[in-house]
């Protein structure tokens, strides 16, 4: 595998070796060992997500506060997104700022969103079967979201040719500056 550090150096965009014929392809998916001499990250993912949504479902920004923190190992197995990651981290040289990569069933990337960074996606395609492994439990109490759309964080999302959906919980996100963080 390939491991491409970001403009937030602790986002790593990962893109496997994919080996394809006439059958189709084959591709290790997760390798702990591979991982974690790629990225440098020593983490037990103890919980793996599934997401199925239409074109034009927005979801995100969302994070968990310590120390529920959630570290996510991010992929689409059907469609494409565009997915982002937000630096909360307030001691961090990158705090408020974002990186954002494409991520779809044909170029089989993944990307790594550490702790204590805000993670969202938009679809672009019809449909879009978003798969994502996490370091921690989902916790509702420790669940806060950021709103998609704050000019403060200037998301460049892509354009869809449909109106952006989202959940109640994400239409309520709070604006950066007034975030928990």
């Amino acid at each position: 595998m390939q491991a491409v550090r970001q403009s937030i150096p602790d986002v790593v965009l990962i893109e496997p070796k994919v080996f394809g014929d006439s059958r189709g392809f084959f591709y290790e998916s997760f390798n702990e060992k591979v991982f974690r001499e790629a990225t440098g990250v020593q983490s037990a993912f103890v919980q793996d997500n599934h997401s199925r949504s239409g074109k034009g479902v927005l979801r995100g920004l969302h994070y968990q506060l310590p120390p529920r923190a959630q570290g996510k190992l991010v992929r689409v197995v059907r469609g494409a997104v565009f997915d982002v990651a937000v630096d909360i981290r307030k001691d961090s040289p990158t705090y408020g700022r974002w990186v954002g990569a494409t991520l779809t069933e044909d170029n089989h990337r993944q990307l790594w969103v550490p702790p204590g960074l805000a993670h969202g996606f938009l679809v672009l395609s019809e449909s879009a079967d978003f798969l994502y492994k996490t370091t921690d439990y989902y916790s509702p109490e420790h669940e806060r979201c950021i709103r998609w759309d704050d000019p403060q964080l200037a998301i460049s999302w892509p354009t869809v040719e449909v109106a952006i959906q989202l959940s109640a919980k994400d239409q309520s996100g709070r604006w950066f500056a007034e975030a928990d963080l």
